[in-house]
């Protein structure tokens, strides 16, 4: 009986760390809000944050150079949106580029990277996932909308790098986890 307590405990801990809230501050502001995929859910959580009166500032398209010293988070909202990109007058492929290269240079700066997905299960597809796939694994924290994860890749990859992972019902409750993983 004993052994099949610990068994039980065991797995538990090893699972705990997705779809469970970030246990204490961890990120620093001012943060930097971004597009990855040029979805218009970055315009909700742009407002969400907004109204919180959040200190942060926005740049759908920021790539790489434009972070600066004073930046400590990155925010991703990420969501594929072929629109969103048209009307950026970019490709998916810059996209994912500009994506990749931030990521790459807010590591190398020791910025926190929080991953967000809203868009729920109709942002979901092969462009959105293209850019899921870039994101999450990259980032420190991800909060994503229940029923955009219902194939659960987004809860697998963060899984697979030890991240965690924190589901809420629906848009308007994505603030507060969010504002909590900031200092």
């Amino acid at each position: 009986m004993h052994r099949i307590t610990v068994f039980v405990l065991c797995v538990f801990l090893s699972v705990s760390p997705v779809f469970a809230q970030q246990s204490t501050a961890f990120a620093d502001k001012p943060a930097v809000l971004t597009s990855v995929g040029q979805s218009a859910d970055f315009e909700m959580v742009r407002v969400l944050l907004t109204r919180a009166r959040f200190d942060f500032r926005t740049d759908p398209l920021i790539g790489a150079a434009g972070l600066g010293t004073a930046d400590k988070t990155l925010i991703l909202v990420v969501g594929g949106s072929s629109k969103g990109l048209g009307a950026a007058g970019i490709s998916a492929e810059t996209e994912l580029e500009r994506t990749n290269a931030l990521i790459k240079k807010a590591r190398e700066m020791g910025l926190k990277i929080i991953a967000l997905h809203v868009g729920g299960e109709g942002r979901r597809g092969t462009l959105s996932d293209v850019f899921v796939r870039a994101a999450v694994p990259a980032s420190d924290y991800v909060i994503v909308v229940g029923d955009g994860d219902k194939d659960g890749l987004i809860a697998g990859l963060a899984r697979s790098a030890g991240i965690v992972l924190q589901k809420v019902d629906k848009i308007s409750a994505v603030s507060a986890p969010l504002i909590a993983a900031f200092k």
